[in-house]
């Protein structure tokens, strides 16, 4: 059933003219004059559209040709969206959307679109099942043959309905206090052998999996020597949860197992995600500077790396509202290649 009639007759309106039709229905009404005669409705003789479906729900649009008498809208045609089969919707249903209704200018090819100021988002309830403008268009503009909206006796009107749906989707990104601590040292025996990069065991820092990838002769275009390159990456990013993105400070480091021995490191600092799941660095350590005999970096030819990953920052997906307290732990992992 309609819902009573607006309060405010005159509600404030953005009128303005574009090229595209309406997305969603286009009511086409010929021989206007006599189809008026047709109507029910003595004193506000009123046309009901067909029922049609947008944004999972059913809609009409509801033309008052001869303005809607009750709203003091007799110099005025009015122009009403309806939602319909409510029905079928749960017990206090609510539907907001945000609408625009539209005329057409025949002669010029244009639509004239009229909204509620600024986009305002309407509530259809079952106490108020119909919005619109009681003042769409005023009869002598209307009329008006140079206007184009009445064009041989034919007029064509439309409706756009955006429903406002809430997905449940978000995130929330916030720091970490105190932060998630993880290392893992990583021993490579025959070093001197390798050819081929070579790829640790998963050790886990907060609740992510991480990697490292060790290249043991990288050669540099730019200077022709070879290095030692190293990869940190999150591995089976889509397997894990959660699928939100990080951010993480990372010290990778070559132990010189001299006693007070200068270790070989670099500190940065990163967001790792779906897109950007690892970060290397190609010029970690050259060859030359690995096999200097004043150092201990590769002693019985057993060159060992450390990660110490600290994350700061975490951003969850589809959060929910209740709080959990961060773990402070710091976990470690040893393993031999």
């Amino acid at each position: 059933m309609a819902g009573p009639p607006p309060t405010n007759p005159a509600p404030e309106v953005t009128r303005f003219t574009r090229d595209l039709p309406p997305a969603h229905y286009i009511l086409k009404i010929e021989s206007l004059s006599k189809i008026i005669q047709m109507l029910p409705g003595e004193k506000k003789p009123k046309y009901d559209s067909e029922v049609f479906e947008c944004g999972g729900y059913k809609w009409k649009l509801s033309l008052y040709p001869i303005g809607r008498k009750e709203c003091d809208n007799a110099e005025n045609i009015s122009l009403y969206l309806a939602i319909e089969d409510t029905d079928s919707l749960p017990l206090c249903w609510e539907v907001n959307a945000m609408f625009k209704l539209f005329v057409l200018d025949q002669i010029r090819g244009e639509y004239l679109a009229v909204q509620d100021d600024k986009g305002k988002i309407r509530r259809f309830n079952a106490m108020k099942t119909e919005w619109g403008f009681a003042q769409f268009l005023p009869f002598t503009k209307f009329g008006d043959a140079q206007s184009g909206y009445l064009f041989y006796d034919c007029c064509v009107f439309g409706a756009e309905v955006f429903v406002i749906k809430c997905t449940g989707k978000g995130e929330r990104i916030s720091m970490l206090s105190p932060p998630i601590k993880g290392y893992c040292c990583w021993e490579i025996g025959k070093f001197s052998a390798l050819n081929v990069e070579c790829l640790s065991k998963e050790f886990k820092v907060g609740e992510r999996k991480w990697e490292l990838k060790l290249y043991p002769k990288a050669v540099s275009a730019d200077d022709g020597e070879s290095y030692i390159k190293l990869f940190l990456s999150v591995s089976r990013w889509d397997q894990t949860p959660p699928k939100g993105k990080l951010y993480a400070k990372y010290i990778l480091r070559i132990r010189d197992r001299r006693v007070n021995g200068k270790h070989e490191e670099v500190t940065d600092s990163k967001w790792f995600s779906t897109s950007k799941r690892g970060y290397d660095h190609p010029k970690f350590l050259s060859l030359s500077m690995l096999k200097d005999p004043s150092r201990s970096l590769l002693a019985n030819d057993l060159l060992v790396v450390e990660a110490h990953i600290e994350i700061i920052s975490m951003v969850k997906i589809n959060f929910t509202n209740g709080k959990k307290k961060n773990k402070n732990y710091i976990v470690g992992y040893s393993f031999k290649s």
